[in-house]
């Protein structure tokens, strides 16, 4: 009894460990969707900050005239 034991125990684990692997490969596709996004996202907000500090040198601009 104790070797169908063992290899249970073993068949258990084999099934964790795959049950792992495909959990982690779930999370690095994840990761790798939340890094592109954030580029995106920063490269937005980095268009934004632009147009915003050229309308404000073109207000100024029309309180110098």
């Amino acid at each position: 009894m104790e070797i169908k034991d063992l290899e249970s125990k073993i068949d258990e684990l084999i099934q964790l460990c795959d049950e792992l692997e495909r959990k982690q490969a779930v999370l690095e596709a994840d990761r790798e969707t939340w890094l592109g996004e954030r580029t995106r996202l920063l490269e937005k907000n980095k268009m934004a900050k632009s147009k915003v500090e050229a309308m404000i040198m073109r207000l100024k601009a029309l309180e110098q005239d």
